[in-house]
């Protein structure tokens, strides 16, 4: 950060004012004051000395002055009177001098060729123009001539001269072919300054084309034509190769024999060339040769001025711009080629002009006063000094005795009214002249105050200012000034008062505030102004913004807090880099900082805070340091080429101000993954030239990342490649399994190896496999790619395998042995699967694992659902893991059965499944549906048959009981028992009827179990037992059984179908 002090503010108003040089008055440029003035003429504007007009236009002769009163003008031509009104074609401009001559009704404009000098005039004198030669603007045509075709022997110097007409000014020459194609230059043929077109040896391809030389004319804007030229050239060899044109030894292929260097311009071996002040040089140097030669340039004892000099037309052209006496001397200009080399020494004179060393001012004095006037000029040779008076010589002028003639210098001594002219210095030599006007005017004037009155000046605490007081007066008055009206004069302390009456106050104060009167006096009287001086506060910058370093896109926020005076409008602006900033959206600009969002690397700089008002400012700068990315290295190169190493080498760029940590060095080979940049290595950011390790037969080409703390660069462009050797391949591919992707095969895949691992051409691979219980012989294939899959293979079996691979250079280690499975398939069902029920409240299932996995497990899918007669409940889904073979259910409810589904799953899916229900329910839970069913006709009617047939029965035990002892209900018979009829057990005995067919209103199910179709209602509800049968003394008892499992509910089912109890049970 830094703080910039401004200079102080300066108060002055922009007046010209009295200058004291040798008693001369410089009258102000005040109109009022040059109105009021009697002045000389003095020419204002003039036309040139070398006048060239076009013929085609009017001709204008510029000539004008002023003075007061207004001069009158009159013209010389060739040093006599040109009387303007006895020519009707020439005219005066009104309030000028200048001359028009008018051709609109005939005339020829060469006839006014000449010498013309213009003269202003009034009472007090009369002023001179420069003597103005005017030319007319010549374009001569071509004189017309036959030109016979060249003939010059192939390898031979030859000059083309072009001869212009002579032209004003001089035309511009260039070369063409008659079909106006531009001919082609170079170091052997090129156009000299003199327009000749220049060979330096001939070649047979310049016959292609003819050579016209062109002249344009600047006025005119014609272009004339010559004759063009026809080449003849003369070979040993007239087969035109145009291939040999670029042959680096093209002249001996064409047979043409070499030769020395010669000089074709200038010739010989010196010459002299004078040049003036001022002016450019131009040294020429044309040389011939075969090889064509080449051209440099020394100057004897010294350098070639650098700054001044150029090289033109092939280095056969040296020019020094303008020139000064320090250039003169020898130069001279060395012709090479392999057969040798020859010189040309040129010896530069400058000669000069007449130039200005000191030019004849005005001069206006009081009466009285002495004055002087100068003319001094200098040339080469030194030029003469003519003085004149109102245009007429010194000499033959009246005498003066307050002047006197030293030389290039006139003194005047007590100079009166009578004194006043306009005299003219004339310098001239051989090379040109000059002329100037000085006016000698003396004047008697008053005090006069120049500025406005009673100005008010606001300036800056302890700065120091200036207080003018411009004004005119002659003699010239002498100035005082005063404070407030009141005290002595001001002048020395704090105040200092300069020639030109100007008041400094060199550090100002509080109490310098007030009101300053400056009085101006001389012999014809005084004048006086007021200045009111108030002082402001200073502008200051307490808080100013700091130099921040940045990451790419934060956000930086530079403060500036600014104390200024309250009575001053303040503005708060920024620059950067010390140009003005541009506000963009990024940026947001407030009264006391400035923020800038997303940091940019173009955001790098000096950032100045400028706090200013209209009479004052500070600055405070601060530089923002942004850490960007750095740029991307550059230049790598190869070297120390091994057969598994290399030396890469590179340029590290810009770290952008965070400095680089890491170099990554990435490869890319185009045979395996073209175009994919991999990481080779790392290495740190000091580094930049490292030795890399190579893998055999790889194209390798590499790149280089630079990183920072901000990021990575952009890749660098690529090294030039490099190929390695090859090898057998010395490790094999990774992740090989064998898996089947159908039950009868097995998939063997691995991952294939890269470029750097290949090692050879024709990279393969050999997979072998056998089964692993039976040991037999290894199967083998070669595969190019990363799979193979083996067919016919049994369900789920573990296989052997082997992946090796092998390139055109040989095999490579022996491979590991992996274990493979070939494809599996859907398993069987789950074995001994068991439902069993506890209590009310819960459900146990177990299952063993299936006998045919055909794979490995994943789990077992359960599926279950309740039901409670035709009304089913939603099927729930449970996975098990392959290890659980156990799962226990609460029941929802104790009056609903349940219907398990059970599956083992493998990866093909699920297999095979087994299904088994819940045990039936106790009595109790149906009693909840008997009131429904009770209500019906069809059952009241059913239960009356039932009790009517259960009376019957009631009697007939009775009876047989009545007669003693136990009677089997059965009579033995001889026939067996059918097969439905369970077997005798302790005399016993089922009811059924004869067909053992179901109750009318049941139905039978697949599996032969009689299932309700419409009632829920049993018999079991009325007789408390779920199977009526009568015990041995006849009395009929009710009895419930809970069947445990699927095998027992079959063992009893027909036994239970026999009864009519239970044929009616089963109506539930």
């Amino acid at each position: 950060m830094a703080r910039q002090q401004p200079p102080p503010w300066v108060h002055a108003a922009v007046l010209l004012c009295l200058l004291c040089l040798s008693g001369a008055i410089e009258i102000p440029m005040d109109p009022s004051i040059q109105n009021e003035l009697s002045q000389p003429p003095t020419i204002t504007k003039q036309s040139v000395k070398d006048h060239i007009v076009d013929p085609r236009d009017n001709i204008l002769i510029e000539c004008e002055a002023k003075g007061n009163p207004a001069p009158s003008f009159h013209w010389t031509r060739n040093s006599r009177y040109f009387n303007i009104a006895k020519d009707p074609r020439v005219s005066m401009r009104r309030r000028s001098g200048t001359l028009v001559i008018d051709f609109r009704s005939g005339g020829r404009p060469e006839e006014y060729e000449g010498e013309y000098q213009c003269f202003a005039r009034n009472k007090y004198g009369t002023a001179l123009s420069n003597r103005i030669r005017l030319q007319v603007s010549k374009s001569p045509l071509w004189p017309k001539e036959n030109l016979d075709p060249v003939v010059v022997q192939e390898g031979a110097p030859l000059t083309l001269q072009c001869n212009p007409p002579p032209g004003l000014p001089s035309p511009v020459i260039f070369w063409m072919s008659s079909s106006m194609e531009p001919i082609t230059q170079d170091k052997r043929v090129s156009q000299g300054h003199n327009g000749d077109l220049y060979f330096s040896n001939v070649m047979l391809q310049d016959m292609q084309t003819d050579y016209s030389c062109n002249a344009r004319f600047h006025f005119t804007h014609t272009i004339q034509q010559k004759n063009a030229f026809t080449l003849k050239v003369l070979t040993n060899n007239p087969y035109n190769d145009s291939s040999l044109r670029n042959h680096p030894d093209m002249y001996s292929a064409r047979g043409v024999a070499e030769r020395t260097p010669s000089f074709m311009y200038p010739q010989g071996t010196a010459s002299s060339q004078m040049v003036l002040r001022g002016m450019d040089l131009l040294l020429e140097c044309i040389a011939s040769g075969v090889p064509t030669p080449d051209i440099a340039w020394y100057k004897k004892g010294g350098d070639l001025p650098s700054d001044k000099a150029k090289f033109e037309n092939f280095n056969k052209a040296l020019r020094i711009t303008n020139v000064s006496e320090e250039d003169s001397g020898e130069y001279f200009c060395l012709a090479s080629n392999k057969m040798g080399s020859t010189r040309h020494t040129i010896s530069v004179r400058v000669k000069a002009a007449p130039y200005w060393l000191d030019e004849p001012k005005n001069l206006i004095l009081a009466p009285g006063e002495d004055g002087r006037l100068v003319c001094r000029a200098n040339g080469n040779p030194k030029p003469t000094v003519q003085w004149m008076i109102n245009g007429e010589p010194l000499q033959s002028a009246p005498p003066n005795p307050n002047r006197e003639v030293a030389g290039d210098t006139i003194i005047f001594r007590d100079t009166q009214i009578s004194s006043r002219a306009v005299y003219q210095c004339n310098t001239s030599n051989e090379h040109g002249y000059l002329l100037a006007n000085a006016f000698v005017s003396v004047l008697d004037v008053p005090p006069r105050m120049l500025s406005p009155r009673n100005q008010l000046i606001r300036v800056i605490l302890y700065n120091r200012t200036r207080l003018d007081c411009p004004f005119f007066g002659s003699p010239i008055p002498t100035l005082r000034w005063f404070k407030n009206g009141q005290g002595s004069n001001l002048d020395g302390g704090n105040y200092h008062v300069y020639e030109n009456g100007s008041l400094e106050i060199k550090m100002i104060r509080k109490e310098d505030q007030g009101i300053y009167t400056c009085v101006a006096t001389n012999i014809l009287g005084k004048a006086e102004n007021q200045v009111r001086l108030e002082v402001k506060d200073p502008t200051r910058i307490f808080r100013m913004p700091e130099d921040q370093v940045a990451k790419r896109g934060t956000t930086v926020q530079l403060e500036c807090r600014v104390k200024h005076d309250p009575s001053l409008k303040l503005t708060v602006s920024w620059l950067k880099d010390d140009e003005p900033l541009y506000i963009g959206n990024r940026m947001k600009k407030e009264d006391d900082s400035l923020t800038i969002y997303g940091v940019a690397e173009r955001d790098q700089g000096s950032y100045t805070c400028v706090a200013s008002t209209e009479l004052d400012q500070d600055l405070a700068k601060a530089y923002l340091t942004v850490l960007g990315r750095p740029d991307r290295p550059r230049d790598l190169e190869l070297t120390d080429l091994a057969e598994r190493s290399v030396r890469l080498t590179w340029i590290p760029g810009d770290d952008n101000n965070s400095p680089i940590t890491d170099f990554v060095v990435q490869f890319e080979e185009d045979q395996f993954q073209p175009g994919v940049w991999h990481d080779h290595s790392k290495f740190p950011g000091s580094v930049n030239s490292a030795v890399l390790q190579l893998s055999p037969y790889v194209n390798y080409q590499f790149r280089v990342i630079a990183i920072n703390e901000v990021g990575s660069s952009h890749p660098s462009l690529p090294s030039e490649r490099y190929r390695t050797s090859g090898a057998p391949p010395e490790s094999n591919p990774a992740d090989v399994k064998g898996e089947g992707t159908r039950k009868n095969n097995m998939e063997i895949t691995w991952t294939p190896m890269n470029a750097t691992s290949a090692f050879g051409p024709n990279l393969r691979y050999i997979v072998k496999w056998r089964r692993r219980e039976t040991r037999e012989s290894w199967n083998n294939v070669t595969v190019w790619g990363s799979r193979y899959v083996v067919g016919q293979t049994p369900v789920y079996v573990p296989y052997e395998i082997r992946v090796q691979a092998e390139n055109d250079f040989g095999k490579g280690p022996e491979p590991d042995t992996v274990i493979g499975y070939s494809g599996e398939d859907l398993p069987s069902a789950p074995r001994r699967f068991r439902v069993r029920q506890p209590n009310l409240e819960t459900i146990n299932l177990e299952w063993d694992h299936p006998e045919h996995p055909n794979g490995i497990l994943i789990g077992y899918t359960l599926k279950y659902l309740a039901f409670n007669g035709t009304k089913l409940g939603k099927q729930i889904v449970e996975n098990f893991s392959p290890n659980q073979t156990k799962f226990t259910m609460q029941r929802a409810d104790p009056v609903s059965r349940y219907r398990f589904t059970l599956s083992a799953r493998t990866q093909v899916g699920s297999g095979e499944a087994v299904t088994e229900e819940s045990p039936a329910p106790p009595n109790e839970a149906y009693t909840n549906n008997q009131a429904d069913i009770a209500t019906q006709g069809w059952f009241i009617g059913l239960m009356c048959a039932i009790a009517l047939l259960v009376l019957i029965l009631l009697i007939v035990c009775f009876i047989k009981r009545s007669r003693g002892g136990k009677y089997p209900v059965r009579e033995k018979k001889d026939v067996p028992l059918g097969p439905e009829d369970p077997k005798e057990e302790d005399g016993s005995f089922d009811y059924s009827d004869e067909d053992n067919k179901p109750l009318q209103g049941s139905q039978t199910s697949l599996d032969g179990t009689i299932k309700q179709q419409e009632s829920d209602d049993s018999l079991v509800d009325y007789g408390e037992g779920g199977e009526g049968q009568f015990n041995e003394d006849g009395s009929f008892i009710g009895q419930y059984t809970v069947k445990k499992d699927k095998e027992e509910t079959e063992g009893n089912e027909s036994s239970e179908a026999t009864s009519p109890v239970n044929a009616i049970y089963s109506l539930a």
